[in-house]
């Protein structure tokens, strides 16, 4: 051992706490944890027994054949084949559900941007017309709204009877194949308060100056929008779109009250998750809807995952350099 190792090792032990000391704070410690744990345990318990204990559970039923009544009976990846080889209405409500995704998601963005740009104009009671324009999304996904919807596009709704003040005879809406997706698809649209607020948020975030240096330059409103308020309202737009697409494709109650339970007419409003009800609650299959749940989840989580990858090559932020 060096002269430098036996002088540093002195120094070493003076600045390490005595051993008493140490001793006396590992009491206050545990009791701490232990109170920890204690607020936590509600947290850990409804963790374990309301989300991760159904979670595989449904796993594992999906895998099963199971009616509610009987043992579960294994059948490994049958219910998963059956679905893409041999149900037709299985693939008839993923197209549904696509459709309805794929149209009205960017129709209801857009028009809650455009309203929002109205509002951020500076109008007088701006908080009241926010809770106004705000109104459907509460209310849209309820029964007692879907029900209006249907009384509305019914064949002797409102929508009609407007229509026959100008002459002309309009079809039975929510019952014609041809257009009772629309009418959800308009539904879906209506509710767009929750978007339009958060998109009133962020153009409130945006500089004030940006706007002046342009004009300055000699930039038009939609010169304005298209360089300014669009590049740095990105990333809102991407938040509402990836929220957006997650509550669409699990849109239950709009389908379900329109078509009385059953996704007509000729299943053209068929949503994935009616589908999924039938097939548990109706059919009592529940093994199956258990499979067509793990599907609708990885079809959800893979979007989300896509819509992640694809925004670094559109979603602008302040700190990107």
């Amino acid at each position: 051992m060096t002269t430098d190792s036996v002088a540093v090792e002195p120094r070493a032990a003076q600045l390490r706490p005595p051993a008493h000391r140490r001793e006396k704070k590992q009491p206050w410690k545990r009791r701490e944890a232990r109170t920890a744990y204690v607020f936590l345990a509600p947290w850990f318990l409804g963790l374990f027994a309301i989300t991760i204990g159904p979670i595989l559970a449904s796993l594992y039923l999906s895998f099963t054949e199971y009616n509610l009544l009987e043992d579960p009976k294994w059948v490994g990846w049958a219910n998963y084949a059956e679905m893409f080889t041999e149900d037709d209405r299985f693939l008839t409500s993923l197209k549904v559900t696509t459709i309805y995704v794929v149209v009205s998601v960017p129709m209801q963005l857009a028009f809650a941007l455009a309203l929002a740009l109205a509002l951020d104009r500076g109008l007088c009671g701006l908080p009241i017309y926010r809770s106004i324009y705000y109104l459907p999304s509460l209310l849209g996904g309820s029964v007692a709204i879907s029900i209006l919807w249907r009384k509305i596009f019914g064949t002797d709704g409102l929508v009609n009877s407007v229509l026959a003040i100008f002459g002309i005879q309009g079809p039975g809406w929510v019952t014609d194949p041809d257009t009772a997706l629309g009418t959800l698809i308009l539904l879906h649209v209506w509710t767009f308060g929750a978007p339009m607020v958060i998109f009133l948020a962020g153009l409130r975030q945006i500089p004030q100056s940006y706007y002046e240096a342009a004009a300055v330059d000699g930039a038009g409103r939609f010169r304005q929008f298209r360089s300014i308020t669009l590049p740095l309202l990105t990333p809102i737009i991407f938040f509402n779109l990836v929220l957006e697409v997650i509550k669409s494709f699990q849109s239950f109650t709009q389908s379900f009250i329109v078509s009385n339970g059953t996704g007509g007419p000729v299943d053209s409003t068929l949503f994935y998750t009616l589908y999924l009800y039938l097939k548990g609650f109706k059919s009592f299959e529940m093994g199956y809807a258990a499979a067509m749940a793990w599907v609708l989840l990885v079809i959800i989580a893979g979007l989300t995952g896509v819509n992640f990858l694809m925004s670094k090559y559109w979603v602008f932020y302040g700190d990107t350099k």
